[in-house]
């Protein structure tokens, strides 16, 4: 099988379910932001870090691949898959993970700028690509239903790499950098 196709050299892609819509349609930016985001978690995870394990950054990879599949599935076409549809734990699984992370953290008595640290910046931008991702979702489930764990999901995922960047900030001797007003 070819890479290419050249099916959507006009502009169009096509959905699960073989519906056909332009390349800016709403799903598509949606799942493209998802799939922006795993992206740049692939590249945090290539970091190595003394005492941290990325296996959580793996779960939320492949749950976000699972979202992704959701979000390109034409459910007035086809059934979603079993791989498409968010576990119910997953959400309880982040919030534990953010309440873990939480815990080893001094209190936080001021915004934090993005930086501190390559790690602590990189978890920043996958912070901000989540919260892009929650848009484009919210704006998707205006013309298409979704799912609300899904909803609800990427609303947690924003803050798990907020806890992320200040636990790697300071895991790799980074400082924190407080807003000044």
């Amino acid at each position: 099988m070819k890479l290419y196709t050249k099916i959507g050299d006009k502009g169009e892609t096509g959905l699960i379910g073989g519906t056909r819509v332009p390349k800016n349609d709403v799903r598509i930016e949606a799942y493209g932001t998802v799939d922006e985001l795993n992206s740049f978690i692939g590249l945090l995870t290539t970091y190595q870090i003394p005492d941290t394990d990325f296996r959580f950054l793996r779960l939320i990879q492949n749950n976000l691949f699972r979202v992704g599949s959701h979000l390109a599935t034409d459910t007035a076409k086809v059934e979603l898959k079993q791989a498409s549809i968010l576990k119910p734990e997953s959400i309880e699984q982040i919030e534990k993970e953010i309440d873990r992370l939480d815990a080893l953290l001094p209190e936080l008595n001021s915004f934090i700028l993005p930086g501190g640290s390559q790690t602590g910046a990189l978890s920043h931008i996958c912070r901000t690509i989540s919260r892009r991702a929650e848009r484009r979702i919210f704006d998707m489930n205006e013309v298409y239903s979704i799912d609300n764990q899904i909803l609800v999901y990427f609303n947690r995922l924003s803050d798990y790499f907020f806890a992320l960047s200040r636990y790697l900030t300071l895991e790799t001797g980074g400082k924190e950098i407080y807003w000044k007003t």
